[in-house]
């Protein structure tokens, strides 16, 4: 949004004046540099704003390949796109979630800890925070404090089921091949999955999780003989997407120091939803 100024005064009160936003909101504006005169950004709440200048309030222009769904000094939330992976692994450490969110962050002097991830084939909405209090809060009370983890799944065939759920105890093996097993051997997981529509040839699923078990979906969904488009692992047959059919699209947790409800959605990509176009 772009405004012009008329009258000479600070940009705080200009803000306040032109915009529907709280102070609190525009010092986060300011803070994390979204508010821009006469094509620079400035952070100050007192700058003078003078008569003919232009005030423009828009993300920051960054070299990270990801959309910012949301920060503010306790969090930020991306867009993670498929490919990318959440962390670094023996193969890869520079071209990562982690290390794009640290680097954007260093740049503030701020931290950053990972509290949970995304496989690297799945896009969606991936989670950071930013002092090492919050983090040990969610990541020992995880379930205590995470009430909805949601996603869009592409799968192969129709449905014999529009929805249901799938409860069982899943394991690793030494070839990071996660499998169904007993209760003894494996930790509990849980899915709820309902369809949205569908051709003859894939099913679009929303899927939520109680339990966030390594590729849980992707084995659960395989188990019905619906797996995931463009998961060979789990074998699927297809690949139309050119990509896993996977996408984390809906987050919701309670912040255990605030007690506020935070929920964050991503757009289901086009890719899934024109697959269903063509019939």
């Amino acid at each position: 949004m772009k405004y012009k100024v008329e009258v000479p005064m600070p940009l705080m009160q200009f803000l306040l004046e032109k915009t529907s936003q709280k102070r609190n909101d525009i010092k986060n504006l300011l803070k994390y540099q979204n508010v821009w005169v006469d094509g620079h950004i400035e952070t100050h709440y007192a700058y003078d704003l003078q008569v003919g200048q232009t005030v423009e309030i828009q993300a920051k222009k960054n070299d990270i390949p990801f959309v910012i769904l949301y920060e503010d000094k306790e969090i930020i939330v991306i867009d993670k796109p498929c490919g990318l992976l959440s962390e670094q692994t023996a193969k890869e450490n520079e071209k990562t979630a982690y290390q794009y969110v640290k680097q954007y962050l260093y740049k503030k002097k701020e931290n950053i800890f990972l509290v949970h991830r995304l496989d690297q084939y799945t896009s969606g909405i991936l989670m950071f925070v930013k002092n090492k209090k919050l983090y040990d809060i969610l990541t020992q009370n995880w379930n205590k404090y995470v009430k909805t983890r949601g996603y869009i799944a592409i799968v192969e065939g129709q449905m014999k089921k529009t929805k249901g759920t799938i409860e069982n105890y899943l394991a690793e093996s030494k070839t990071q091949n996660v499998y169904i097993t007993t209760k003894e051997q494996g930790k509990k997981a849980i899915t709820h999955y309902k369809q949205i529509q569908s051709n003859k040839r894939y099913s679009m699923l929303e899927v939520y999780l109680d339990t966030g078990r390594k590729n849980q979906i992707r084995v659960h969904l395989s188990s019905l003989h619906h797996s995931i488009v463009g998961d060979s692992k789990y074998g699927a047959q297809s690949n139309p997407l050119k990509r896993l059919g996977l996408h984390a699209h809906e987050f919701m947790f309670v912040h255990p120091l605030t007690h506020k409800e935070m929920r964050f959605v991503s757009k289901t990509p086009e890719s899934f939803e024109k697959l269903f176009k063509k019939g």
